[in-house]
């Protein structure tokens, strides 16, 4: 958190939330919801200001209830989340980055959501990878240790049988099914905070 972003919340500690003004898009973009955005459930305006998303990145957290915000000096702007907290991006040297800008060191484990979405899970970090990034990443995988096919893939989702696979960094890590719907409350975060 930046020094500047401490301060002014000791000296200012009572300053109210804001909801619904600010959101994460499934491509890792911040957006700007004002009043007319929400009011059409939009998805807002992209912030394309470079020092102001270095701001959100460095100073964003959550709280103990799972909700993730932006803490802008004495006040917490609660984050929409499209997916997921975080956002993975392939780098041929790093692997995978997220929004944040910090590299998702050692991936632990990977899902594959009935939405078709992968889910990187590294230590409490849980990021959905860029749908831009997808056809690359669903290209390495393998199943019973053959490349698989994007029919093999869907079969696979599908409940069928073998074991899934990701060669990453050395190593092979297998798929795990899940619900899009339940990797909110399986990873401990609300996409829509609440008071």
């Amino acid at each position: 958190m930046d020094d500047i972003v401490k301060q002014a919340m000791a000296k200012w500690p009572n300053v109210p939330h804001c909801y619904g003004w600010l959101a994460l898009d499934a491509r890792g973009g911040w957006r700007m919801r004002d009043e007319a955005a929400q009011r059409a459930n939009a998805p807002g305006d992209r912030l394309t200001n470079p020092a102001l998303v270095g701001f959100i990145n460095r100073n964003y957290l959550h709280d103990e209830h799972g909700n993730w915000y932006f803490q802008n000096g004495p006040q917490r702007v609660y984050v929409n989340l499209e997916a997921t907290p975080f956002i993975a991006r392939t780098d041929p040297q790093q692997g995978l980055v997220l929004q944040t800008g910090q590299a998702l060191a050692k991936v632990e484990r990977v899902f594959l959501l009935d939405s078709g979405a992968l889910l990187f899970q590294a230590g409490e970090v849980i990021a959905q990878l860029d749908d831009r990034d997808m056809a690359q990443v669903l290209g390495m995988l393998e199943l019973d240790g053959e490349p698989a096919s994007d029919e093999a893939v869907m079969a696979w989702l599908d409940k069928g049988a073998g074991e899934l696979a990701l060669p990453w960094n050395g190593s092979r890590i297998a798929l795990e099914r899940l619900g899009a719907q339940d990797a909110p409350q399986r990873f401990g975060y609300r996409t829509i905070p609440s008071a």
